[in-house]
């Protein structure tokens, strides 16, 4: 074997084994505490883990985890994740556990004032990306696991009113003064409807935007309130971005969301169009459909569980070139 061959063999092999990667995914529940004595969030962790998994029904939801097992590895990369209006931490329990089976501590939190049991602050905005930069730092600073991650290699993945959150917290700048106008042309489209029961709060629409430089990639799939960036608004995003569409959506149906995004982005990145799917089928597949009929189907001959085994395999090989192994460039959007 020569020098060199020898070399780029120690090399690879170290980079092997810069992540863990583990038998399964361990799962536990944590409560991020609050200043000023408001109520913790809630926030599900998956993680790498050996020991042996079982099934854990989460509401109409579930995953395969291994419940409080002990982690497997060292400064491993962390994915914060952020649902959609009115859901919680296990919305996207499936994705998260192909995350953590990788070799990555995934947090997801359950937002305070959008979630299915309070609606409170379902409108306002610019809580989103604030609640999920603290997460960042607690996750970082002071949570269980913060021993076992790599401060540098921070990722957010999100869906619908998420996925216009981790476009805010990577840098992007939205005008939610640009909602009305765009409810007078679309009144039955869902964000419209919703910002008709539940009006902006006035103080949303001279907020100042919480971004995070410890952002480092993102995947957005069907971002809410696309349009409300515009091209100036996209400019701060620097961050390698995964975007995804669902070309049936109905929830937020045309091109003033994720395709607005793709189109006036004005940098390369990967852009899916999912044929056939809807907004929920980025949700994972239901195990139980009763009180949630809506969320949990899919049009005739769309295959969600099929879907979501290539959707995870996107997902994790996105998180795991731009923050594991040396970046890789992304296709020209």
């Amino acid at each position: 074997m020569s020098f060199r061959t020898l070399l780029l063999a120690v090399l690879l092999t170290a980079a092997a084994s810069s992540q863990a990667i583990a038998a399964n995914a361990g799962f536990m529940v944590l409560h991020e505490p609050r200043p000023d004595g408001l109520p913790p969030v809630e926030v599900g962790v998956w993680y790498p883990t050996d020991a042996k998994p079982a099934f854990m029904a989460l509401g109409s939801w579930g995953h395969t985890v291994a419940a409080g097992a002990p982690i497997v590895g060292e400064r491993l990369p962390l994915i914060v994740m952020s649902h959609g209006n009115g859901g919680f931490f296990g919305g996207h329990a499936d994705t998260a556990q192909a995350l953590a089976e990788a070799g990555f501590v995934v947090a997801a939190l359950t937002h305070p004032g959008d979630n299915y049991k309070d609606q409170s602050r379902a409108t306002a905005m610019a809580d989103r990306p604030a609640a999920l930069s603290a997460l960042i730092g607690w996750m970082l600073e002071s949570s269980p696991l913060k021993a076992k991650i790599d401060p540098d290699k921070v990722g957010a993945f999100g869906f619908s009113s998420g996925g216009f959150t981790v476009l805010a917290a990577a840098g992007g700048k939205p005008d939610l003064g640009k909602v009305p106008a765009h409810c007078l042309a679309h009144p039955n489209n869902y964000d419209c409807q919703l910002t008709a029961n539940h009006p902006i709060p006035a103080g949303t629409l001279t907020a100042q935007w919480v971004h995070d430089d410890r952002i480092k990639a993102v995947v957005s799939a069907a971002p809410a309130l696309g349009f409300s960036f515009g091209k100036d608004g996209l400019k701060g995003i620097k961050v390698p971005l995964q975007l995804w569409k669902a070309a049936d959506d109905e929830v937020l149906p045309g091109d003033e969301y994720a395709e607005f995004v793709h189109r006036n982005l004005g940098r390369p990145h990967e852009y899916h169009v999912v044929p056939g799917a809807g907004h929920f089928d980025f949700l994972t597949p239901c195990t139980s459909v009763k009180g949630v009929e809506v969320l949990c189907a899919s049009a005739s001959g769309f295959d969600r569980v099929a879907f979501h085994k290539a959707f995870n395999a996107d997902v994790t090989r996105f998180f795991t070139d731009q923050l594991v192994a040396p970046a890789k460039p992304l296709p020209k959007g």
